[in-house]
């Protein structure tokens, strides 16, 4: 058996920071939308979980190893699952990345791989885990993977694990341009200055939604 999950770009139609936590973090208010261009992660079963990363973009991200996002979920995916089926088969995967989006470009890539490769290990390992734990899983991945699990228009509020659908958005085109210099989220979070900004009525979000992510 085969898994194939696409990642898609994320793209924030706006972000704004309404605030900021006692350990750091900030709080968000945002309306998150996908592109139709992305990443993609495939999954085939194995003894052991392994990574393999080509494409266009692999370079970027070739000295990462064992803390790529993608690992990272799935190494985490597997403990919760061991933990829960205790006597099961150990869960391995033989993963490849396909990666296409450009690194710390703002657009979500690696939190996209990391839910992507949640979706396909959930698929091939025969879904042990509920959708509210696995939603658990991806706040710990970093705060746009909750968005990227779901990967649908949705609205974001607090460090990026609440999410609400946002619906009847319309199809528009969009054109994404990459002057090919990396900003890691953390370093711009880092460097914002000024007051933070009311969030919205609209986008006080609540925690995630029973069955979410619903694919």
């Amino acid at each position: 058996m085969t898994v194939s999950v696409f990642a898609p770009a994320k793209i924030n139609l706006y972000l704004h920071v309404v605030g900021r936590r006692a350990d750091g973090y900030h709080l968000l208010d945002s309306l998150v939308a996908f592109a139709d261009i992305g990443d993609r992660v495939i999954a085939r079963p194995a003894e052991r979980l392994s990574l393999a990363v080509a494409g266009p973009e692999a370079g970027a991200i070739a000295g990462l190893g064992e803390d790529n996002l993608v690992m990272r979920a799935a190494r985490l995916l597997a403990s919760r699952a061991s933990a829960t089926s205790p006597g099961a088969t150990p869960f391995g995967a033989a993963l490849h990345l396909e990666k296409n989006l450009p690194a710390a470009s703002g657009i979500g890539g690696g939190s996209s791989d990391a839910a992507a490769a949640l979706r396909a290990l959930q698929r091939l390992w025969h879904h042990p885990l509920g959708s509210r734990a696995l939603a658990a899983l991806a706040v710990k991945l970093g705060a746009d993977a909750p968005a990227c699990l779901a990967a649908r228009p949705i609205w974001v509020g607090g460090i990026g694990e609440r999410i609400k659908p946002a619906a009847g958005l319309p199809p528009a085109g969009i054109v994404l341009a990459n002057p090919r210099r990396a900003l890691p989220t953390a370093e711009v979070f880092a460097a914002r200055r000024g007051a933070s900004r009311r969030a919205a009525a609209s986008t006080r979000c609540r925690p995630t939604p029973p069955g979410w992510p619903g694919r």
